[in-house]
């Protein structure tokens, strides 16, 4: 699908405010509604005339049960567009790097990657959580704070303009694609920290931007700069500590999963999206079979 055709089809923009794009439908109506349209119901986000349906068609007895949801924790209201999965995700992995400081708990070593531990071996154990829990852990502070900020400023338009359970699975897809990529580029090599991930919502907003009209050019830039500053210990014959290859990974694995995103808007191909998600982690997946192949 081109910009110009995307642009014509309203039905990749809110109904209620045209100029808005989105990704969410209402899960009554099928209407695509912005984040500010949306309510949470038991079946998913409705939009504001499917909840006034709803609640003109309640009985008493469902009238007293939904006022006791919405005076409960778990209400959320019509204007709740706040990205609380990227707020989830800096919360727990402050939290996982402060358990880093704690003398003789080694949380590190209990998560970080390393390809030997997803190929069972007398000599190490078995961990293949070990592909998306290397997402928790970080160097030091400041490879934390420069992650962390990234996914805050990315998160902040992305997640409501995908929706939560599918910029979640972005996330996790674009880490284990960094993992993979490691595994197959770089086997037997310790990493540690979310930049295959953090390189995937860049690689998303490459393409879900381009797909919706907007200027990526800014976009384009700050990606080359972070690949720039990935390879240049390498290029300049020093070493490096940069996993280069969790970034490329991850990168184009998000770039894979934004142009699913934008291909698949429709609700007719609502199956094909997840059938595409599922079939690229199964992929990744797969693709560690090679290694043990490639380097004997």
């Amino acid at each position: 699908m081109t910009t110009d055709e995307f642009r014509r089809n309203r039905d990749n923009f809110c109904y209620r405010h045209p100029d808005r794009q989105s990704f969410v439908l209402c899960q009554r109506c099928l209407r695509t509604i912005c984040p500010e349209c949306q309510t949470q119901a038991a079946v998913g986000v409705i939009c504001p005339e499917c909840l006034r349906d709803q609640q003109k068609a309640q009985t008493p007895a469902q009238a007293k049960a939904e006022r006791r949801w919405r005076r409960g924790p778990r209400a959320v209201t019509a204007t709740d567009s706040r990205p609380l999965v990227t707020y989830v995700i800096i919360a727990v992995t402050a939290v996982v790097y402060v358990t880093q400081l704690i003398p003789g708990f080694s949380t590190a070593d209990l998560l970080a990657f390393n390809s030997f531990f997803v190929y069972p071996s007398p000599a190490l154990p078995f961990e293949p959580w070990r592909l998306l829990t290397v997402l928790l852990v970080h160097g030091s502070w400041l490879h934390l704070a420069f992650n962390m900020l990234a996914l805050w400023m990315i998160g902040r338009s992305l997640e409501p303009l995908l929706g939560r359970w599918r910029f979640l699975t972005l996330y996790l897809l674009s880490g284990l694609g960094g993992s993979v990529a490691v595994a197959l580029l770089a086997p037997g090599t310790t990493v540690v920290g979310a930049s295959g991930a953090i390189f995937g919502l860049f690689g998303a907003l490459l393409v879900i931007g381009r797909h919706i009209g907007a200027n990526i050019t800014s976009i384009a830039i700050v990606i080359g700069i972070n690949l720039a500053i990935s390879f240049l210990p390498l290029l300049l014959g020093g070493g490096t500590q940069v996993s280069w290859q969790a970034h490329i990974g991850g990168l184009v694995v998000g770039a894979l999963v934004g142009l699913i995103y934008a291909r698949t808007r429709t609700l007719a191909r609502r199956r094909m999206q997840v059938l595409l998600l599922v079939a690229t982690g199964v992929v990744l997946v797969a693709l560690l079979a090679l290694p043990p192949v490639i380097y004997g």
